[in-house]
């Protein structure tokens, strides 16, 4: 994710762009600073530097050293020193061009066995190294592991950053082999994860199976069973694949087995935005670049409330009753996992976040048009919600609809006024 120009969630949605990283930057400090009792001691810095700066002359060798380098692609300091501290001080609040570097030099150190390397590109420096390597974006973090080339789309933070390396680190294919983790593997959703039945691992089938985890590793989770009394259960057919879309109660089983690689890449492309999706600090931006039309139905819902409880579960129903359209596409956040962030949002979409929200929101301008859910009131059935989801899908409820003159149709509608809330604008 380009952390130098519009951030994909939006640069309203995000903090005023870059300054929405400034909390990440007095984390990092405690992190760095702080101490604990032994067995609760978070990692501080030692001072040693393990980020190496990447250049023409030794990118093959770093690249060779390291079962997995992680690089970040950032834009060139001032070279006057006075500037430089500005520079800083400008990009800790702006656009995170210090933390990301202390970042990774936190994340290096935790990882400093796991071999994996750390490097920096400057992307005017050192432009041709940029080129060979297919680093296009100032601000990203790419990762290179064997012959593939993995963009980091998360939250950049030390703690993201380190779980997202380990993930990759991980076998891609995960076996299922006794029902404890059937059962593991079904409380799993809120995962895009496939799973198939195959001989063993040396069965053809599985061999293409497995390449094909390799190129979705670790965005998209990839199992395999062995056992047949696992498959039985499963209801898995030899050489058979399912595909879960996240929160819903029956997989699809991919046509056709036995699959080839082709086909399994296809398939998973072509299903891969669920109806039902939640944001997550691992793959955040990558979730708000994919947008329909650049707009995102989005619901706050924090699951731990017994009304934001209720209202995911009215979300599932509705989203299990409309898998099947292409056009729908919910995001749900709990404001929970995003702490930092909760008053941001409340202020800029002008809602209360103690209370589960719907709404449908502009990536652009973060312009934002909200279903009116009144404290007093119950919250709106499954029926009530896809009336309104159906409104948002045909265009009639949309956040261009901020004018006075929009506003006086709206109000001569009175079904209107009852159920949807203002533009954010108005």
């Amino acid at each position: 994710m380009p952390l130098g120009v519009s951030c994909p969630i939006g640069d309203h949605f995000c903090l005023n762009g870059g300054a929405r990283w400034l909390p990440f930057i007095f984390l990092i400090y405690f992190l760095l600073y702080s101490s604990a009792e032994e067995g609760l001691e978070f990692p501080s810095f030692d001072g040693k530097d393990r980020v190496l700066n990447v250049n023409e002359r030794n990118y093959k060798k770093a690249l060779k050293k390291y079962d997995m380098m992680c690089l970040l692609y950032h834009e060139p300091l001032p070279s006057d020193k006075e500037l430089q501290q500005q520079f800083h001080m400008r990009e800790m609040v702006l656009e995170l061009q210090l933390t990301a570097p202390g970042c990774q030099t936190l994340a290096a150190q935790v990882l400093e066995d796991k071999d994996i390397g750390f490097g920096l590109v400057d992307s005017h420096r050192d432009a041709k190294v940029a080129k060979k390597l297919g680093l296009e974006e100032e601000g990203s973090i790419y990762v290179f592991k064997d012959e593939r080339v993995i963009e980091f789309d998360g939250e950049l933070s030390a703690d993201t950053l380190v779980e997202f390396l380990l993930d990759l680190l991980e076998d891609p294919v995960e076996l299922i082999s006794n029902p404890m983790e059937q059962r593991a593997f079904e409380r799993m959703d809120e995962d895009i994860r496939l799973i198939g039945y195959f001989k063993g691992e040396d069965s053809e089938r599985e061999f293409a199976f497995q390449v094909t985890a390799e190129k979705f590793q670790p965005y998209v989770k990839f199992f395999a069973t062995f056992d047949k009394g696992v498959a039985k259960q499963l209801t898995l057919k030899m050489n058979e694949i399912d595909f879960y879309e996240p929160f819903m109660d029956e997989p699809v089983t991919i046509p056709g087995k036995p699959n080839t690689e082709e086909e399994i890449v296809d398939f998973v492309n072509q299903h891969r935005r669920p109806t039902l999706r939640k944001l997550r600090a691992e793959d955040m931006f990558e979730t708000w670049e994919d947008d329909m039309d650049g707009i995102h139905i989005v619901a706050f819902a924090e699951e731990e409330d017994p009304d934001g409880y209720e209202f995911l579960e009215i979300l599932k129903e509705v989203a299990r009753d409309n898998t099947k359209n292409p056009d729908l596409s919910i995001v749900w956040i709990d404001p929970d996992e995003f702490p930092l962030l909760t008053t941001y949002w409340e202020k800029t979409f002008k809602v209360d976040l103690f209370r589960p929200q719907i709404g449908v929101v502009n990536v652009t301008d973060a312009d934002s048009v909200w279903l009116n859910m009144p404290n007093d009131e119950a919250l709106p059935s499954a029926e009530e919600l896809e009336d309104w989801i159906e409104d948002v899908l045909s265009g009639k409820v949309n956040t261009e609809d901020d004018d006075d003159d929009d506003d006086n149709d709206i109000d001569d509608d009175s079904s209107d006024e009852d159920h949807y809330g203002d533009d954010d604008d108005d």
